[in-house]
């Protein structure tokens, strides 16, 4: 596993992180016990992974207190990530006098006196053009000791240019990968800023595992795709197939991401010692220029002009 310095914070960040959207949260990821959720954690520590991201509003506070267990012992030598301005209670508050309070209450589910990053959880462009205070009020929090870095977790290009070009901040959470590739001609100047850059949605909420097509049913969030964009993106899938020669096409869809320097992370959702073992083998996998120069195109070809919807 390979790290990269995160945030000023004196520690290292593996290259696959581990994403915790899943723990505890069984209406959308399938059964999976407290007592289970904890192992896993552990065992993707043992394994080398260093990042953890979480949220308040994952299972409704159950991810953070699951990870808090998990992590504990070893609370030293990991990163914790949470997110702010979707509370566990199901409610959205992304007011500046809230921040230290919603920080307050994960780190008491998380059993930790600070958070080595804190970001707030896609919000409105004006605050992301750091007109409105949130970002000053960050810097006064990581003053105090509550955390030691902040920054947004985004999905587009605008956003990010303006993050960019309006804020200070140390971390950026983005959706990127095969099939969402326009953030990708503003990440070197997000590392020539400083910034981590940590990558999430890497698979597209499974697609490119290559373990579905036009014929897949899909329930929980994933019921949100039409027909017509399920098709689409089955058609999608079985190009990349095709390009690597390979039906399973997850190492591929990791790589690709991990093949750009200028990427510190990607969040992997996981769900079981399987999907762990696979996803850090990921990161070890060789990704050839003609494979990678061919899923750029795929991109520029068949996606750039006609957006997939998330």
């Amino acid at each position: 596993m390979k790290f990269i310095p995160y945030a000023g914070t004196n520690k290292l960040a593996s290259r696959i992180s581990f994403g915790g959207w899943q723990l505890g949260n069984n209406e959308f990821w399938g059964e999976m016990t407290y007592a289970e959720g904890v192992e896993l954690v552990k065992q993707a520590y043992a394994k080398g992974i260093t990042l953890f991201d979480t949220a308040p509003g994952y299972s409704s506070g159950e991810s953070e207190k699951i990870i808090g267990e998990a992590l504990h012992s070893v609370r030293e030598n990991v990163i914790i990530n949470s997110k702010i301005g979707h509370k566990a209670n199901g409610l959205t508050d992304f007011s500046v006098n809230s921040l230290k309070e919603q920080i307050k209450d994960s780190l008491a589910r998380l059993n930790t006196d600070y958070l080595d990053s804190v970001v707030l959880h896609n919000p409105g462009m004006e605050i992301l053009s750091g007109k409105s205070g949130h970002f000053i009020e960050l810097e006064k929090l990581k003053n105090e000791g509550l955390i030691k870095a902040y920054g947004v977790s985004i999905d587009t290009y605008q956003e990010l240019l303006e993050v960019l070009n309006k804020t200070d901040v140390q971390v950026v959470e983005i959706l990127f990968n095969i099939f969402f590739q326009s953030p990708l001609s503003l990440f070197d100047m997000a590392k020539t800023k400083g910034i981590n850059l940590i990558i999430k949605v890497p698979l597209d909420s499974g697609w490119l595992s290559g373990k579905y097509n036009e014929f897949s049913i899909f329930e929980g969030i994933r019921s949100r795709w039409t027909k017509p964009t399920i098709e689409r993106r089955a058609y999608l899938v079985n190009k990349i197939k095709q390009i690597t020669n390979d039906h399973n096409i997850t190492k591929y869809a990791i790589s690709f991401i991990l093949s750009f320097n200028s990427i510190t992370s990607v969040i992997t959702g996981i769900k079981n010692f399987e999907q762990l073992q696979e996803n850090i083998d990921a990161e070890s996998f060789f990704l050839n220029d003609e494979i990678k120069t061919k899923l750029l195109k795929l991109y520029e070809d068949e996606i750039k002009n006609q957006p997939l919807p998330w």
